[in-house]
């Protein structure tokens, strides 16, 4: 099992794959691993603070200024931005220009630290942030949600964020008492092994996170590869605009978690917020999120080490 493990670090980006493909073709599968999803994000989230301990996360919570700024420009400010260009161009009541806006106003994926950890970046900045924007998102989605009325009072999204970062303070905490009890200075091999773990769990959550897009990829091809387009060019613009403003900025440490930040949102967050009748034109673009999310660390390794390589 532990040989399987460090095979599952060395070669991650391949195991990514293989989720995602999984997710697509095993669609009975998907649909019973999508019932278990909460509990498999919170293991991730429990592997993921083993993995980088709580000196890590505690070096990292030193500075919150540049944090909690970041978490309101992101937030707050860009989905606003977003939607007052949809609007200008007259989309604003159009399923993509909601779909722009809950994406970009939701807080970084949980999976956010094992992105961070695969390319090599700060995984305790990329949880600092993570943390802080779902604690603030209650508050944060407030000036979105009232320039879109049509999904219901803002106390229905209010309640789900609230309990998903309880979920997170109780998973990392655990995760952060089991480093510091039984790994206090773990080995290289011990961290290969952590690695492993952590990528096979981000693996088989994919797996039902994409329950919802085997059915539509076989009824409305079409619009898959509409939404697909979409959420590519959503969340690789976002990474890539992010570097290309930080890098040479006061912010150039963090450049990278921040950038990861910004095109991994957990849009999932809306799914037991939001009412079935305003979502229903929203979930093959849901599905359609995974793959520029997953494929991060196969498809952007080069841009995130060129943006942020030393000149």
């Amino acid at each position: 099992m532990l040989h399987i493990l460090r095979l599952a670090s060395r070669h991650a980006r391949a195991c990514l794959i293989a989720g995602l493909l999984a997710g697509l073709a095993l669609p009975n599968l998907a649909a019973a691993l999508a019932d278990w999803l909460p509990q498999m994000v919170a293991a991730l989230l429990t592997l993921t603070a083993l993995r980088i301990g709580h000196r890590a996360a505690r070096g990292a919570a030193r500075d919150l200024r540049w944090g909690l700024a970041s978490v309101l420009a992101l937030q707050t400010g860009l989905p606003l931005m977003l939607l007052g260009g949809f609007t200008l161009a007259g989309l604003g009541h159009t399923p993509a220009a909601l779909a722009v806006a809950l994406a970009s106003a939701a807080p970084a994926l949980t999976g956010s630290v094992n992105l961070a950890l695969l390319l090599r970046l700060d995984a305790g900045r990329m949880m600092q942030l993570m943390v802080l924007g779902t604690a603030a998102f209650p508050l944060t989605v407030l000036p979105v949600l009232a320039l879109l009325p049509q999904l219901g009072p803002a106390s229905d999204v209010v309640a789900p964020a609230l309990w998903l970062l309880a979920v997170i303070v109780a998973a990392t905490g655990l995760g952060f008492a089991l480093r510091h009890f039984l790994l206090p200075r773990p080995t290289p091999r011990q961290i290969e092994t952590l690695d492993g773990a952590s990528v096979l769990a981000f693996c088989i959550i994919v797996v039902g996170l994409m329950a919802a897009l085997n059915p539509a990829l076989r009824s409305h091809p079409a619009a898959v590869a509409g939404w697909t387009v979409l959420a590519f060019a959503l969340s690789y613009l976002l990474q890539a605009a992010a570097l290309l403003v930080l890098r040479r900025g006061p912010l150039r440490p963090v450049a990278g978690p921040l950038a990861i930040g910004a095109g991994n949102r957990n849009i999932a967050l809306f799914l037991v917020a939001l009412p079935p009748e305003v979502l229903a034109p929203l979930m093959i673009f849901i599905g359609c999120w995974q793959l520029p999310m997953y494929l991060t660390p196969v498809l952007l390794p080069r841009l995130y080490k060129r943006m942020l390589r030393n000149d």
